[in-house]
C-alpha cells in the first residue's frame, strides 16, 4: 500500500460525508483511510460504517487532545509509504490522488503539499474567504499561489510526507495553532524540501461566517510569534504585512474621524484643509477595497462575492493582526509563554 489519508475530526460528520465521499471517486484507488474522532460528542461513527464497503477505511475514537495529536494517533496506525493529512472541511477532485501519485513519483520527495480552491457549491461568504485565505492581494500567495512573497510551506488541510521520515520527526508538535507550520520548519530543518504540487488542489471550505473566521486568523496571528519563538528567523515580511496593515487602517480611521470634526466644529476658514485630511485619510482604504472587489469578482466570476471580499479581507488581515500584536505584547514585553485564544469555542 503506498498511501495512508489521515483525517482529524471533531463533530464534523457533514463534512466527512462529503470527504469520503469524494475520496470513493478517485481513480487511484491504492489507499486506505483513516478517521481519528477527537473526543466529538457529535460522532461520524455512522457516516464511517456508509464506506465500509466502498473504502479501506479505519475508524477511530480517542479522547480529546487537539488535531495534531490525532494525527499522530493515526499515522501511528497507518500502513502506507506516504501519509496524506486533510483536514475533516475540504473535498477531493477525481484526480487528487492520480495527481499525487504522478507528483511523488516524478520527483522523489519526502514532503509535499496542495493549494486549496473553492467549490462552486460553497456559499458567497466561503466563496470570499476562501478568496481573503489565497489571494496575493490578501496572504501574498504563501498557501500555494502562482504568486509568492514567502517559499512554499505544507498546511495542515493538504499535505503529504513520507511515512518513516514522519516518525523520525515525531509528526506534529503539541501547539493548538501553527502545529503544521512547525512541522513543516522542522522538516525543511532537517534537510528536506517540501514541494508543492500545483495539480492536487483540494477544495476547502473553511470557517462559514466571519466570526468564526475571525477566531480563526486571530489565533493565526497568535500562531506567528509562537512560531517565531520556536524557530528564530523564520518570520518573513509577509507575515508583517497584516500587522502592518492593521495599525495603518487604524491610523487612517483616527485621522480622517479627526478630520471629520474638525469639518464641523473647527475654524470656517480650516473646512478646506479638514476636508483634504478626509479623503487623502480614506483614499488608500477605498483604493484597497477597490482592488479586492476588482480581482475577487474576476476570478469567482461574481459580483456578490467580491463584494464580500472586501469585509473577508478586513477580517483577515486585521483578526490576523491584532492577534499578532496581541502575542507579541504577552510573549516580548510580559515575557508570557505560550497561549491561545478561542480554544474551547473556536469550531462552535
Amino acid at each position: 500500500m503506498n498511501y495512508s489519508v489521515i483525517v482529524p475530526v471533531y463533530n464534523r460528520p457533514d463534512e466527512v460525508d462529503e470527504l469520503l465521499q469524494s475520496l470513493t471517486r478517485q481513480t487511484v484507488k491504492d489507499f486506505e483511510v483513516i478517521i481519528v474522532e477527537d473526543g466529538s460528542t457529535t460522532q461520524c461513527k455512522d457516516v464511517c460504517d456508509k464506506y465500509a464497503d466502498m473504502l479501506d477505511l479505519h475508524y477511530f475514537f480517542k479522547d480529546n487532545s487537539g488535531p495534531g495529536q490525532s494525527r499522530n494517533y493515526g499515522a501511528e496506525r497507518a500502513k502506507g509509504d506516504y501519509l496524506i493529512i486533510l483536514d475533516s472541511d475540504v473535498v477531493l477532485p477525481e484526480g487528487y490522488m492520480a495527481a499525487v501519485k504522478a507528483g511523488v513519483e516524478n520527483s522523489q520527495t519526502v514532503c509535499f503539499g496542495g493549494p486549496d480552491a473553492a467549490h462552486e457549491s460553497f456559499t458567497p461568504v466561503q466563496k470570499a474567504i476562501s478568496y481573503s485565505m489565497t489571494s496575493f492581494f490578501t496572504t501574498g500567495g504563501i498557501r500555494g499561489g502562482k504568486k509568492k512573497l514567502d517559499k512554499f510551506y505544507p498546511r495542515s488541510f493538504n499535505m503529504g510526507i513520507r511515512r518513516d521520515v514522519y516518525m523520525k520527526l515525531g509528526g506534529f508538535s503539541k501547539m493548538r495553532f501553527g502545529e503544521d507550520i512547525d512541522f513543516s520548519y522542522r522538516i525543511v530543518e532537517a534537510g528536506y524540501q517540501p514541494q508543492l504540487f500545483p495539480k492536487a488542489w483540494v477544495w476547502h471550505k473553511r470557517r462559514t461566517d466571519f466570526r468564526k473566521f475571525f477566531r480563526q486568523v486571530f489565533n493565526s496571528g497568535i500562531a506567528r510569534i509562537h512560531l517565531e519563538k520556536r524557530h528564530p528567523g523564520t518570520m518573513k515580511l509577509v507575515h508583517l504585512l497584516p500587522t502592518v496593515f492593521t495599525i495603518g487602517v487604524i491610523m487612517l480611521i483616527l485621522t480622517g474621524a479627526l478630520g471629520r470634526v474638525m469639518m464641523v466644529h473647527g475654524k470656517p476658514e480650516d473646512f478646506r484643509m479638514w476636508y483634504w485630511v478626509v479623503v487623502i485619510a480614506l483614499a488608500p482604504i477605498l483604493f484597497y477595497c477597490l482592488i479586492i472587489l476588482i480581482d475577487s469578482t474576476r476570478q469567482s466570476r461574481s459580483l456578490k462575492v467580491g463584494f464580500l471580499s472586501i469585509p473577508a479581507a478586513f477580517v483577515q488581515l486585521m483578526g490576523y493582526g491584532t492577534g499578532f500584536l496581541t502575542a507579541w505584547w504577552k510573549r516580548y514585553v510580559l515575557r508570557k509563554d505560550e497561549f491561545t485564544a478561542f480554544e474551547k469555542d473556536f469550531y462552535k
